[in-house]
């Protein structure tokens, strides 16, 4: 799920299937393979309300690089029009310490979720995590990354960078976009869990959506969306992805 899109999807999803056995040091005995398992997995899960009827997403940043409060309030609004979790969608954020590494792979991403995360899916309510990183991706062009079945990251120094200040983005729209745009991975999209209804995948960019104009396009998690959003709005899953949506549980 970046932008050297056509390998890493495959990699990352390889190499969660291979890691069965790892802990979480917070899990208060929850299942580790509800967290564990390949991006896309859990999509039915997330879209419907047959199994779980709310929805935590704890958002964890790290010190300097907290995220735009604005972005994650478009981001509840817009998974309310799209999911069915009838006793609702909860956003909580809590400051971690920063990395020291600049560049963090999916496997230092990982490593930091499984020291730091604290909601897990119980009961009825199923939990995602995001982290907000103080560093950049190792590809130099990606913003952001769906790496497990109920997990994504943003690249908080390329954001930062990139967005606020005078002739860039919005730090909301960028935010909001890439968040979106991973936790629509997380959701299935395109073809990753959630099945099209029409053919819509951009086969040349991995699971990624045909059209330049959805927020499923692949431009959307990387740094070919910033001179866009310099004067366009917060892209939206466009109506093939939203059909898809609609057919696997969500509204």
């Amino acid at each position: 799920m970046k932008t050297v899109l056509k390998l890493i999807p495959v990699l990352a999803i390889l190499f969660f299937t291979a890691c069965s056995k790892s802990s979480y040091t917070n899990n208060p005995g929850i299942p580790d393979h509800l967290h564990n398992r390949p991006v896309g997995t859990s999509a039915g899960d997330l879209l419907s309300s047959s199994k779980y009827t709310s929805l935590k997403i704890e958002v964890q940043y790290m010190s300097g690089y907290q995220p735009d409060a604005a972005a994650l309030a478009h981001l509840q609004e817009t998974l309310a029009g799209l999911l069915n979790k009838p006793s609702g969608i909860t956003v909580i954020t809590k400051e971690i310490p920063a990395a020291s590494n600049p560049a963090l792979s999916v496997n230092d991403i990982y490593t930091i979720e499984k020291s730091n995360r604290t909601a897990f899916t119980n009961g009825n309510e199923l939990a995602v995590y995001c982290l907000y990183t103080n560093g950049n991706s190792t590809d130099a062009n990606v913003l952001g990354v769906a790496y497990k079945n109920t997990s994504f990251a943003l690249f908080g120094k390329k954001i930062q960078d990139n967005s606020g200040s005078i002739g860039q983005a919005s730090r909301t729209k960028l935010v909001a976009t890439v968040a979106e745009h991973e936790l629509g991975h997380l959701l299935g999209l395109v073809d990753l869990g959630s099945p099209m209804q029409t053919a819509h995948r951009d086969a040349a960019h991995g699971s990624h959506c045909s059209n330049t104009g959805c927020l499923m396009h692949y431009a959307a998690e990387t740094s070919d969306i910033l001179g866009f959003l310099i004067t366009g709005n917060i892209p939206s899953f466009d109506a093939d992805c939203r059909a898809d949506l609609r057919a696997n549980g969500g509204q």
